[in-house]
């Protein structure tokens, strides 16, 4: 197998050996006492260090925790006391969690710098991590709730990952370039299937998208991966600063995921860059499902390999391809279950599991992912906020939805119209009233020059909300400048920005 470059080239080492520098990280662990079944939290930033940190901890095979490097001091205490973590590792702004042994990145980055000119006594192996129940335990984002700690065996990960690979035919020749957190699932599925590959690793700053992506130009980088969000601020990005996205001219994948992404990005990235913006779909809890390629580069494309997708109506029953329905999956690569509050795992109900996710498939097998199946009551009607977001993007730009609760309509809708140029809000709901019927059309709409997003590279829903909420309440209502039979439901809009 050829081995992994680590590439930081803003780093005093621009490009490490990454087998070497994991079994040197591997040596560094072992001598401060982590053994074999140990768990260990991980919480730290990308840097070179973190994907030999993540190869050096498999190979000792321990259970490995990743927490999000932007949790808050009392919340890595929780965890790290619910996971029953033996040690923590951690950036040095960090205070170290009671009851465990705290180790520094920058000592090991240090310490096993040290080792590096030394060869590894022995290559480095995954067969007693990927036996193992607990080999990985990731978190939930939250969302709907209080963070749930997810448990994945060793084996589901990366035989998930393997079949991951094959569909997507990376390989040594491929330079990664991900534009994302390296603690969730997304961002570590990539460090994992850069080594199964041999493939080159650049670490950028994905925060800071224009030098990310002027340091994936200058090393050639030929896998992009991304959020939807993030996309589109490299557009908007290229916009200002023609060319940037040209430069990247050896890229031959362009790849996202982590949130649905609708059809107005990828007609404006295809138009803009000249290839398919490539969706995919998966959760934490599953792992990878389907991938879209560049011989189908239709939704989120097929599904991988030994994994079933059952799109099913509100009573459980299977739909037709065609008709949108909660998907349901049948994989080899579940979780092993969710942590409770007193540590104990909590195992997957039995049968296919429930995504909580709306899609569909089409004749040929492709599936198409629209969102959270949460559902809203509205003048008499069902309605799905993200499938309505979907349907809204054809007017042009990215449209979120925020549903407010209304003691006589069930549910008021907000459109918000994420546009740059500032075009009024009467021109955006002419349009986006045009492709909706009567009963789904806006209430409220709102024009924004983009979406707040998290630093996982989703939109922001909560701080949205509260943006929302918050506008609302010091604007005046105005007359809808939809049809007439809008005003006759009593809707109304804000027209200001």
């Amino acid at each position: 197998m050829a081995t992994t470059r680590i590439l930081d080239p803003l780093a005093p080492q621009a490009s490490l050996d990454g087998e070497a520098y994991a079994a040197a990280v591997a040596r560094v662990l072992r001598e401060r006492g982590v053994r074999s079944g140990d768990r260990v939290l991980v919480k730290a930033g990308n840097s070179a260090l973190y994907p030999a940190l993540l190869f050096a901890l498999i190979h000792l095979d321990t259970s490995v925790v990743l927490l999000d490097g932007q949790q808050t001091p009392r919340a890595t205490e929780r965890f790290a006391a619910l996971v029953r973590a033996r040690f923590s590792i951690l950036d040095d702004t960090d205070p170290a969690p009671p009851g465990n042994t705290a180790l520094s990145t920058a000592d090991l980055a240090a310490d096993a710098a040290a080792h590096l000119p030394s060869a590894p006594a022995a290559p480095l192996s995954d067969s007693s991590w990927r036996a193992r129940a607990d080999a990985l335990v990731l978190w939930s984002s939250g969302s709907t709730g209080e963070p749930k700690g997810i448990v994945k065996p060793g084996r589901a990960v990366l035989e998930n990952l393997e079949r991951t690979r094959r569909l997507m035919g990376y390989g040594p020749h491929d330079v990664f370039l991900p534009l994302l957190p390296f603690s969730h699932q997304y961002g570590l599925s990539l460090l994992l299937l850069a080594r199964m590959a041999g493939a080159d690793l650049l670490i950028a700053p994905y925060t800071r998208l224009d030098r990310a992506l002027r340091l994936g130009a200058a090393q050639g980088a030929t896998i992009v991966d991304a959020t939807p969000a993030t996309y589109l601020s490299m557009l908007n990005l290229d916009d200002r600063r023609p060319g940037l996205l040209a430069a990247l001219d050896r890229v031959r994948l362009w790849c996202t995921g982590g949130a649905p992404m609708d059809g107005g990005l990828g007609l404006r990235f295809a138009a803009a860059v000249g290839a398919p913006l490539l969706d995919g779909y998966g959760s934490t809890e599953a792992g990878n499902v389907a991938f879209a390629t560049p011989g189908n580069p239709v939704g989120c494309g097929q599904v991988l390999d030994g994994v079933e997708v059952l799109v099913t109506g509100e009573d459980g029953t299977p739909l037709p391809p065609g008709e949108i329905g909660e998907i349901h999956l049948r994989t080899p690569d579940l979780m092993a279950g969710h942590l409770t509050a007193c540590g104990s795992l909590d195992p997957p109900v039995a049968g296919p599991y429930r995504t909580g996710d709306l899609g569909r498939l089409d004749a040929a097998g492709n599936l198409f992912v629209l969102g959270r199946a949460s559902a809203v009551h509205r003048l008499g009607h069902t309605l799905y906020p993200e499938v309505l977001e979907h349907r809204a993007a054809d007017c042009g730009r990215p449209v979120k939805i925020i549903a407010l609760e209304d003691a006589r309509r069930g549910h008021e809708l907000v459109f918000v119209v994420a546009d740059p140029e500032g075009r009024d809000a009467r021109h955006w709901r002419e349009q986006i009233c045009a492709l909706l019927a009567p009963f789904e059309q806006p209430n409220h709409l709102l024009v924004v020059d983009s979406f707040p997003v998290t630093h996982r590279g989703k939109v922001d829903v909560r701080a949205l909300t509260s943006r929302v909420v918050g506008t609302l309440e010091q604007r005046v209502r105005v007359p809808a400048a939809c049809p007439d039979r809008n005003e006759r439901n009593g809707r109304s809009h804000v027209t200001q920005r």
